[in-house]
């Protein structure tokens, strides 16, 4: 698919004063300005910035309640339900605030809904459940700050809720919680808003000991990735800091997937955390349970923790399978059924698509066709179902404008997950391609590269690379870097190797490097001998067998003009 380039303009003015005071190429300063870094102070904190630039955890609206409220638990050796959400962030959530609390001689139970059976976040039930046990506090984490009925009627068997969440509010209001910790709260004051879950209990453990130690910053760092927050503010901070030791991490858990997985003592990257370590993490509650996941991480004994990271690779693989079945048959229905020219949202629905992985196969279409994608699972005439955007179309807004066909839905600009009756699919997918036909220009169903600026070939080499390696760790809203360059010359035959690997060299007549191109072999045609191409690319290391050598990553190419 042709894509579109962005090149961003930073203001030269600015990267010359960024340069000149922070002593930086003006590369790198180019790349400070468009993550929106626009002054001297956040640019010094992005390159430098430690612990000690976290912020205040008391700014945190609601935190001095939550924390009384813990510490008068376990004054008075209470029971406390710690209540979960099951992906990675939720998983991680409930391990480090069950240690916290533990450690306060607090007696938890931990709750985890089951996908399937239970659905997403709070319920009535854990309000009887937790009455039973005579537990008189329940904190929900990753979950909750939508669950106003609920929470009120848990409340009115006498028990009281902290709510630790991340996600926006309905209609800015919030739950009749004790206590609600979550900076996306209109009347929350604190600086950053953008933390996980687990970043957030990150920082009730900092408020109530006073620090966070290297085995909370481990479990962080793998929470925030694995929930795709933005890699900026305090999220950098945690995350760089977590993963700069965590093949030396005290947590069994941990040291079990990094051997069963084979990437221990590799430099760790948000790379190894997002597609590694975090789907084995997932594929628990995916696939069945995700208390399976939790007791991993909690686990005492390293001998333990390997079993249970080799029944977590177990049900990664019987995920990556199911997954390939479920995204084949939904390929079909696509090509079948879906009019490209008047629908440019796709929907589809089929019976008995297992529900833990129609997150992934949505995002698999959404790249393939890239068009927002909503895929349904239907079962006894209720689908349920999760959904993918792509940027310019705001998937939470367009479902509010839909909601006469949902019985549910819930959500943000980028993905959502939503409960619909079977006979009301036909009718949800006509409505929402028809705002969709009002709202979303075709250029917008174009993949955009983002580009921070043109570099000159002869600019390129070892050392560039490696002052770009310190603006790690990449990910979300800190993206690896991308440059373009025009008007190279092909030089020699280019290769294609396994998984249709495309690799090449490009001159400017005097600088010669080489540019490899994953799953890019279809551009074999433009590459021939001598062609003249414009490329745009990441700068990367390969150090493969031989000395370190600067190489191109290709994103894309483009014939000369």
């Amino acid at each position: 698919m042709q894509k579109h380039w962005e090149i961003k303009s930073p203001d030269p003015q600015l990267i010359a004063n960024f340069s000149k005071v922070l002593k930086v190429d003006p590369i790198i300063s180019a790349i400070l300005i468009n993550r929106h870094i626009d002054n001297l102070i956040e640019a010094e904190n992005f390159l430098n910035g430690g612990l000690k630039n976290l912020h205040d955890p008391f700014l945190l609206k609601d935190i001095n309640k939550a924390i009384n409220r813990i510490k008068k638990a376990a004054q008075d050796k209470e029971k406390v339900i710690v209540f979960g959400d099951y992906d990675a962030d939720g998983v991680t959530s409930s391990m480090l605030l069950y240690k916290l609390l533990t450690g306060m001689g607090i007696i938890v139970i931990s709750h985890i809904p089951h996908r399937v059976r239970d659905g997403y976040g709070l319920n009535e039930d854990i309000g009887h459940f937790a009455k039973k046990e005579k537990v008189r506090l329940i904190i929900a984490v990753d979950c909750g700050i939508t669950a106003k009925e609920e929470v009120d009627k848990i409340n009115q068997l006498g028990i009281e809720v902290i709510i630790i969440d991340h996600h926006e509010p309905e209609e800015g209001r919030t739950p009749n919680a004790l206590a609600v910790i979550d900076p996306k709260q209109n009347d929350c004051h604190y600086p950053f808003r953008e933390l996980s879950s687990v970043g957030l209990v990150a920082k009730i453990i900092e408020a109530i000991n006073g620090s966070i130690e290297d085995e909370v910053l481990n479990i962080a760092a793998i929470g925030t990735i694995a929930d795709v927050v933005p890699l900026t503010g305090e999220n950098r901070i945690l995350v760089k800091n977590g993963l700069k030791n965590i093949n030396d991490t005290k947590n069994n858990g941990i040291a079990a997937i990094l051997d069963v997985s084979r990437i221990r003592g590799k430099k760790i990257s948000p790379y190894h955390v997002g597609f590694i370590i975090a789907p084995r993490l997932n594929a628990a509650g995916r696939m069945d349970s995700a208390h399976k996941a939790l007791d991993l991480l909690l686990s005492d004994n390293y001998d333990k923790a390997f079993m249970l990271a080799e029944e977590l690779e177990h049900d990664n693989q019987n995920r990556q399978k199911l997954q390939k079945e479920i995204e084949k048959e939904a390929l079909n229905i696509v090509e079948q059924t879906v009019n490209f020219k008047d629908q440019k949202i796709i929907v589809i629905s089929k019976e008995g698509w297992h529900k833990g992985v129609l997150g992934i196969v949505a995002s698999r279409i959404t790249d393939r066709f890239y068009r927002p994608t909503i895929v349904i699972s239907v079962e006894d005439g209720i689908g349920v179902a999760s959904a993918r955007s792509i940027d310019g179309f705001h998937l939470h807004q367009a479902l509010c404008q839909c909601e006469k066909y949902l019985e549910g839905f819930g959500g943000h600009e980028g993905a959502a997950g939503l409960t619909i009756k079977e006979e009301n699919i036909d009718s949800f997918r006509d409505l929402i391609n028809e705002i969709a036909n009002k709202s979303l220009e075709l250029k917008k169903l174009v993949p955009t590269v983002i580009v921070d600026c043109e570099v000159p070939l002869s600019k390129i080499d070892l050392n560039l690379a490696n002052k770009l390696e310190e603006l790690e760790p990449f990910g979300e809203g800190n993206p690896l870097p991308i440059f373009y360059t025009r008007n190279l010359t092909v030089k020699g035959r280019a290769l294609t190797m396994g998984k249709d690997t495309l690799k090449f060299w490009v001159t400017d007549g005097k600088n010669t490097i080489s540019a490899v191109g994953f799953g890019m072999a279809s551009f074999l045609p433009l590459v021939a001998d001598k062609s003249k191409v414009d490329i745009a690319y990441n700068i990367t290391i390969d150090d493969w067998n031989k000395s370190p050598v600067a190489q191109l990553k290709l994103k894309d190419i483009k014939a000369s003009e």
